[in-house]
């Protein structure tokens, strides 16, 4: 099975190690995965500050760049999702719309992908340790992916895994969101720190750069000693 990797903004220019690990697992189940070049940023900022004709600039790029691949996977709910958005956005561009809708179809976040498309539930990592796990508002809500990551974790050999008080509450990041409204922002990751911090975890697991990020943020200026870890990290882990 050919897959092309949608590495995301914050993964490559932050945490690349997501991208290897994304990359390992993929290749680990027999997939052969590619890098297209051409991939830029999905959009997202742009199209959800209400600048939707400077978003579909990057769109179409995105499109071109992921239009020879078979399949598409992204260590981001949020950002594959701005993908399925693609359709709505070009829908005044008949032929746009379509390639638009070709791209959505194919398009997986990783965990959906491992579950749901290569029919793996255990990956057979092992990870030693006490965690608790965020579920993103986008990847949840919008995406509709809930039990892929959950199945997966819970058959990480080792991994004791503690279920987050509240865990549907936003963190209060929603990219832009926390810079236009950063008051309400802010109080809104303090509160899910607090309840991180009821868990007593070690580790607090996420599917989503942009709000691991943000808690991660605040775990350290609260001093609060949670290492914070995307799931590819969890589930690459020997």
């Amino acid at each position: 099975m050919k897959v092309s990797l949608f590495i995301t903004c914050l993964c490559d220019t932050i945490t690349p190690d997501v991208g290897k690990d994304t990359v390992q697992l993929l290749e680990r189940f027999g997939c052969e995965v590619d890098f297209p070049v051409g991939q830029t940023c999905c959009g997202q900022p742009a199209y959800n500050s209400g600048y939707k004709t400077e978003s579909a600039k990057a769109i179409k790029q995105m499109i071109k760049a992921f239009e020879p691949s078979e399949h598409v996977v992204g260590p981001s709910g949020s950002c594959v999702q701005m993908i399925k958005e693609y359709p709505k956005v070009l829908k005044d561009e008949p032929e746009w719309r379509e390639r638009a809708e070709r791209l959505a179809e194919k398009t997986y976040e990783l965990t959906q992908f491992l579950v749901d498309v290569l029919k793996v539930e255990n990956v057979g990592s092992t990870f030693k340790g006490t965690a608790t796990y965020h579920p993103s508002c986008h990847m949840t809500r919008l995406l509709g992916v809930k039990d892929a990551p959950r199945i997966l974790l819970e058959n990480v050999e080792g991994l004791n895994l503690i279920d987050l008080p509240l865990k549907e509450d936003c963190c209060g990041f929603g990219g832009t969101f926390a810079v236009k409204n950063s008051a309400i922002s802010g109080q809104m990751v303090q509160e899910k720190a607090e309840h991180i911090g009821e868990t007593k975890a070690d580790y607090l697991i996420g599917g989503d750069m942009g709000c691991l990020m943000n808690m991660g943020g605040r775990l350290r200026r609260n001093e609060q000693e949670v290492k914070v870890l995307h799931i590819a990290q969890v589930l690459n882990s020997q």
